[in-house]
């Protein structure tokens, strides 16, 4: 038994200081890549992917030079607010994260994305230190007419505006529109329900009138009518892309279809999967809405019934009434 743990002690002291291991230990080390002798620029491509941020909360922490590449205005022409589990996890504000973000950028920001939080100050703060901004996206933001318009005005450059799970009004869409004439891209996404039934085309008639420059318009769970269809189609001579899905309101049989599919190179339907869209988009019978439809409820996850300016002499009294039996709403009168 002694021979054999001395013959086993043998072994492992002659492999540990065997040429082969050492030799193979040596080309290990050669192998190591130092990151901070990484181009600046490579760098850069990398710290981007990570997000706003995480930028702001690890990455610039990392080292010397990474916390002098994170404070590089070409770092934060883009900004993307859209992950806030890490403002969640360590008690930040996500407003204050904005505002750090905005300042790095002096001046250079194009493009922004705020998801799930914001404000018309925020909205202010940011337009008034970044006027060459080319793309803003809001999803579910509690920002008011006011706010977006005064945005708007301070945003000449403006090309691609995205508005999710967010209501306006038609008057606050015509002003967006006269302010940034060169609009080329707008995204007014909402939920699409079949029930209750509601038409409306002041969205679609503000779009028609004050964005004629559009060539990709996405309307997505919209109320819009033919007539209101029509009306875009006539006013928006370049649309090249008209996204319909769930806007149940819009027949597409017939002349208006034929009209679609020629001056259009692409026309999504209003029954077309939505496997590619980025929200909710199931209960299409109106089984998901809120059932106390003056709840905040209705604000927090785009159940928009504040965004139509109902009149008695537009729209008669209907009374929509719960069949939990059967899962949907129906109009009584």
């Amino acid at each position: 038994m002694a021979a054999d743990c001395e013959f086993l002690a043998l072994s492992s002291q002659s492999e540990e200081s065997s040429p082969m291991k050492v030799q193979s230990e040596e080309s290990s080390s050669k192998d190591v890549r130092n990151w901070l002798e990484l181009p600046s620029d490579a760098t850069c491509l990398i710290l981007k992917k990570l997000g706003t941020i995480e930028i702001l909360i690890n990455a610039q922490r990392v080292c010397k030079l990474w916390w002098k590449l994170c404070k590089d205005p070409a770092m934060w022409r883009t900004i993307d607010l859209s992950d806030l589990e890490y403002c969640w996890d360590m008690d930040l504000e996500p407003e204050e994260v904005a505002r750090n973000a905005v300042d790095r950028s002096c001046g250079e920001l194009v493009d922004i994305n705020i998801e799930y939080f914001g404000s018309d100050s925020l909205m202010e703060y940011i337009t008034t230190r970044a006027s060459n901004l080319k793309r803003l996206r809001l999803v579910s933001c509690r920002i008011s007419d006011k706010g977006l318009i005064d945005a708007a005005k301070k945003l000449p450059r403006l090309e691609d505006l995205e508005i999710s799970l967010c209501s306006f009004t038609r008057e606050c869409l015509e002003v967006v529109g006269r302010c940034c004439p060169g609009l080329r891209t707008l995204k007014y996404n909402k939920r699409g329900y079949r029930l209750p039934l509601v038409e409306c085309d002041e969205e679609a008639l503000a779009i028609a009138e004050c964005m004629p420059e559009l060539r990709y318009l996405q309307l997505f769970g919209n109320k819009l009518t033919n007539d209101g269809l029509q009306a875009i189609l006539d006013g928006c001579p370049h649309l090249e892309y008209l996204d319909l899905r769930q806007c149940f309101n819009i027949t597409l049989p017939g002349d208006m279809g034929r009209r679609c599919a020629k001056r259009l190179r692409t026309l999504r339907h209003p029954n077309d999967p939505t496997d590619d869209y980025e929200f909710r988009a199931q209960n299409l019978d109106g089984s998901d809405y809120p059932r106390d439809f003056s709840s905040d409820e209705c604000n927090d996850y785009g159940y928009e019934f504040d965004d139509i300016r109902y009149s008695s002499d537009e729209y008669p009294d209907y009374n929509y009434e719960y069949d939990y039996d059967r899962d949907f709403y129906y109009i009584t009168y």
